[in-house]
């Protein structure tokens, strides 16, 4: 009989929350928690630190979309009289899309995903948590705020 292969503990980097991203079932598409399930599941397997180091990297990614040229592009060129939540919302759309688009949404805001919001991306580490500890109360906060304008020196006329 063959051996039973144990799982190879991997500690949360850009590298793995990709990945993560990556296994979003899609095919549930218009129940964000179904969608999001899998990968809710293999979070809360994981120690509490790599749920807090996804939602760090999840808030760096925001953060890292959060001015105005990005802005301009996903509002066709209006900046002043946007929805703070709904650009935030927007910005999980294209963090959900995957680690290429991100990437070349960074380079390029021309290239922004118009009506992709997925506003549901914000709560899956504490849907996470709360599944690990059966309930419990989530303590983390992230270094950065992915607030919309947290980003100031993204905001020049801001």
């Amino acid at each position: 009989m063959p051996a039973k292969q144990t799982a190879v503990y991997r500690p949360m980097d850009e590298d793995l929350f990709w990945e993560l991203i990556a296994a979003f079932n899609w095919k549930r598409t218009g129940d964000d928690e179904a969608v999001m399930r899998p990968v809710e599941k293999r979070l809360a397997a994981m120690p509490v630190e790599d749920i807090f180091a996804f939602e760090e990297i999840l808030a760096e990614k925001l953060y890292q979309l959060d001015g105005e040229k990005y802005a301009a592009a996903c509002y066709h060129g209006e900046t002043r009289n946007i929805s703070g939540d709904l650009f935030l919302y927007d910005r999980c759309g294209v963090v959900v899309n995957g680690r290429e688009l991100y990437e070349q949404v960074v380079q390029h805001p021309e290239l922004w995903p118009v009506g992709g919001e997925f506003e549901s991306l914000l709560f899956l580490p504490q849907q996470a948590y709360k599944r690990k500890t059966r309930g419990g109360e989530y303590p983390y906060v992230t270094k950065v705020s992915y607030e919309t304008c947290s980003n100031a020196a993204a905001w020049p006329n801001g």
